[in-house]
């Protein structure tokens, strides 16, 4: 019996690598996407960091002032919502030509849900595909999304790896509870207080314990994330954004309520 596999795509250094893409002789240095694409504008963060800039220190969310200090060589660039969204569709598009399901997560991401009998086969193909925009893509294999998208990590960049029940825990035992994605820093340091610090750790906890110490719901769900499971369904419904933020950050705190 063929069985069904979840793929996650990630596009590598997305927005830095669609700026690459009209501007060849930006490749293989280091460049940061973010704001109007002055480094010294005050209280604007760093949507993308190349690669090469990512070895300065300077990664996503970072204070555009702070990445120019870590890496003052870098191409500075402002976001450029519309290319994005072009890129994105042209590479969704691809995968959907594939012929399988296909779960869209934004920009630079989606699920591909598939039955076939080898699933690396299908990577490669959707790596080669994704190469003919001159973007790269990173793929994580598993039976389920959250499972997938832990898999996507070891593959970065421009790579492909497997997670499954025979090498879960080998891969993961030893790894802190924030390696599994869904756990984030609150949930972390409650884990750590209970003395549960790594992935085994909390696949080993007794789900009473963890259903009392979170609730039902939160509590068998990490214990679930913790020994490999997740969700296994992809939806091709399109993908509809929950919302859409426009943030102006001034330069200055206001204090008065009119201005």
């Amino acid at each position: 019996m063929t069985a069904t596999w979840v793929l996650h795509v990630d596009l590598d250094q997305f927005q830095a690598a669609v700026e690459v893409r009209r501007r060849p002789e930006l490749a293989g240095l280091p460049i940061i996407v973010g704001g109007n694409g002055d480094p010294d504008e005050p209280r604007k963060v760093v949507t993308c960091a190349s690669y090469p800039a990512r070895e300065f220190g300077v990664h996503a969310g970072m204070p555009l002032r702070t990445a120019a200090r870590k890496c003052p060589e870098a191409t500075f660039l402002p976001l450029d919502t519309d290319a994005y969204d072009e890129a994105s569709e042209e590479v969704m598009t691809l995968l959907r030509d594939l012929g399988h399901p296909v779960e869209v997560w934004g920009w630079d991401e989606a699920y591909v849900g598939a039955a076939v009998d080898d699933p690396i086969a299908l990577a490669r193909q959707i790596r080669e595909v994704i190469g003919q925009t001159e973007l790269s893509c990173s793929v994580g294999i598993s039976d389920n999304k959250q499972r997938a998208k832990v898999a996507t990590g070891f593959g970065k960049p421009a790579g492909i790896y497997q997670l499954t029940d025979e090498n879960w825990m080998a891969v993961m035992g030893d790894l802190a509870v924030d390696a599994l994605w869904g756990v984030g820093p609150k949930t972390t340091k409650k884990l750590a207080g209970m003395g549960i610090t790594t992935v085994a750790d909390l696949a080993a906890t007794d789900a009473t314990v963890l259903t009392s110490a979170f609730g039902p719901t939160t509590g068998l769900w990490i214990l679930l994330l913790a020994k490999g499971g997740g969700d296994a369904t992809v939806s091709a419904e399109p993908w509809v954004p929950r919302s859409r933020s426009h943030v102006i950050t001034f330069a200055k705190d206001l204090t008065d309520r009119a201005e």
